[in-house]
């Protein structure tokens, strides 16, 4: 796995560089804000890029999005010191794949970095209550004019259930459908909000009020 640091502060960079070589991950580069970060991302082609949010000039947020449209395949981490509930939002609406925290333990980084490789969404295991806890009370939306208004009735059911945290696996359990049908819906949906992930799917969702309806 090679990845990238962009980060403010030198001597996190130097001990973050240092922890995860020696767990046989390489830092291919480092940068100390948004603008250079953007430069060495398009140069290098990391598998994972690190960035921080809070930096002078050009923040995480101001980064990130230009990081998704030169870079749309490499997946973006938030490591930040912020467990604030609207920088987590943003960034995951933003297209980051991941927002770890920088208190979090050296092996749950890796452990987090691999999860990440290999293509799933993760977030510091302080701030998951975060989601759960805006789905609750939320409306539903029956009108047609919102972002969901191009969805099936099948994809708008699944991407409900995205919004409850449901793994592919669960889903195609729930619905009685093959777990590879559910990943082409997931695909259709991501491809029809204009989004990268399937977590910046699930936020959408509960920012919207989009839940599943009870049966009647």
């Amino acid at each position: 796995m090679r990845v990238i640091i962009i980060d403010d502060h030198a001597l996190f960079r130097d001990g973050l560089k240092g922890l995860l070589e020696q767990r046989s991950i390489d830092v291919a580069g480092v940068a100390a804000d948004g603008k250079e970060g953007i430069e060495l991302a398009k140069q290098i082609q990391p598998d994972i890029i690190l960035l921080d949010l809070r930096m002078p000039n050009m923040g995480g947020l101001d980064t990130l999005p230009v990081l998704r449209k030169e870079l749309p395949t490499t997946p973006v981490v938030m490591l930040t010191t912020s467990n604030d509930e609207s920088d987590l939002i943003k960034a995951l609406r933003t297209g980051a794949q991941g927002y770890l925290l920088k208190d979090m333990e050296p092996e749950e980084l890796v452990g987090a970095l691999r999860d990440i490789e290999n293509g799933k969404n993760v977030v510091a295991a302080d701030l998951t209550d975060v989601l759960a806890r805006m789905v609750q009370g939320e409306t539903t939306i029956d009108d047609d004019d919102g972002p969901f208004s191009e969805l099936t009735p099948r994809e708008t059911e699944i991407l409900c259930l995205l919004a409850e945290g449901q793994s592919n696996k669960l889903i195609a359990r729930n619905l009685g459908i093959s777990d590879g049908t559910v990943k082409l819906h997931v695909k259709a949906i991501l491809r029809k909000l204009n989004i990268h992930s399937r977590v910046e799917a699930a936020v959408m969702a509960v920012e919207h009020g989009l839940r599943k309806k009870e049966n009647s």
